[in-house]
């Protein structure tokens, strides 16, 4: 046979799958990128309570299982809560298990980790989210359950709820700050969807204005940084991040965000939200030189997207519930920024 005819012959089919290959790719990439949403709660759904992390008592989670029960919602705490093993809600093979279970659980609908602390990442990489893939759940808190949003966006595509946890209810609803009132009805009203959440920050002067869509992920400075190489690491193409932390140096904040940017984290962003930034004081005869403003715009100023700071979350009062995973438009104006969730 004439070898030009022959391979000419073959073209055609050649052409044809690599069409498929590239149509499946695509089709394959634009399913891997939606974000799913666990099905909100009604009255009457159960909310588990767990330690992943840090442990809480039986007495300090009773202030939030009564306003929980207030919305019209049962709630079953989970067997390390009133356990402890040092600073943790029990040993890693503990808190594994209780998590595992909760996740496992199709009764449970969604999953309030007691409080922060330390110790989501040492159970990370044993949890199965095979049951929850098919039965999915809001998981809710912040600070270090900012591990879990993170592995939970970056692997299995599901929204997840960053908010306050049970050690921010406070023990006594007359004589709360309305700051508090209002963020820990924010959770109620993520957790049941009957509105899209909507939140306003005051102009700062150290803002770059302008408009993005994207979806929002982010969470806790450190913990984000800290995962950076992982299989949890954060995925931040064309997303709108947001990052809070307390009780860091200037110089570590300079640092982490060195990481981000060196990362690529930083470079295809669609927004950039700055929440509240507990600062740690510098030693004496060793200041770092920079305020926060100076060291986030310096990493991000050859970037062109939108940039705003004291947004109202974080290790703080005004601390809103957020839902990562979840398509939001991010207004920056002179006046004001808004974040506004999307259908």
């Amino acid at each position: 046979m004439n070898r030009k005819l022959f391979l000419s012959s073959l073209l055609p089919a050649s052409a044809m799958l690599y069409a498929f290959k590239s149509k499946a790719s695509v089709s394959s990439s634009s399913e891997q990128f939606k974000h799913k949403k666990p099905p909100y709660l009604k009255q009457g759904d159960i909310i588990g309570i767990t330690c992943p992390a840090g442990y809480i008592t039986h007495e300090e989670i009773e202030p939030a299982i009564q306003q929980m029960e207030s919305w019209g919602f049962k709630v079953i705490k989970g067997k390390t809560v009133g356990d402890r093993d040092f600073t943790f809600g029990g040993t890693d093979e503990e808190r594994l298990t209780d998590l595992q279970s909760m996740l496992n659980d199709p009764s449970i609908k969604a999953i309030m980790c007691a409080r922060g602390g330390y110790g989501a990442v040492r159970i990370v990489d044993q949890l199965d989210f095979s049951v929850f893939k098919t039965s999915p759940k809001w998981l809710i808190g912040f600070s270090d359950i900012t591990i879990l949003h993170c592995h939970l966006n970056s692997n299995y595509r599901f929204a997840s709820i960053h908010s306050k946890m049970c050690n921010s209810f406070p023990t006594d609803w007359s004589k709360a700050e309305p700051i508090q009132i209002e963020t820990i009805k924010s959770i109620e009203k993520a957790l049941k969807g009957e509105e899209l959440m909507k939140y306003e920050a005051p102009y700062q002067l150290n803002n770059r204005v302008g408009n993005a869509e994207g979806e929002l992920i982010g969470g806790n400075l450190r913990c984000i940084e800290n995962l950076m190489g992982s299989v949890s690491a954060i995925k931040t193409d064309g997303k709108i991040l947001f990052v809070e932390d307390v009780g860091e140096y200037l110089y570590s904040i300079d640092r982490m965000f060195y990481n981000l940017k060196r990362a690529g984290k930083l470079s295809k962003l669609k927004g950039l939200i700055i929440g509240g930034f507990r600062i740690k004081k510098d030693d004496d005869n060793d200041g770092f030189g920079k305020t926060l403003e100076q060291i986030v715009m310096d990493k991000v100023k050859e970037f062109d997207y939108p940039v705003c700071f004291d947004f109202p979350v974080g290790h703080q009062k005004a601390n809103y519930a957020l839902k990562c995973g979840v398509k939001h438009r991010l207004s920056i104006t002179t006046q004001a920024t808004i974040l506004q969730e999307l259908p």
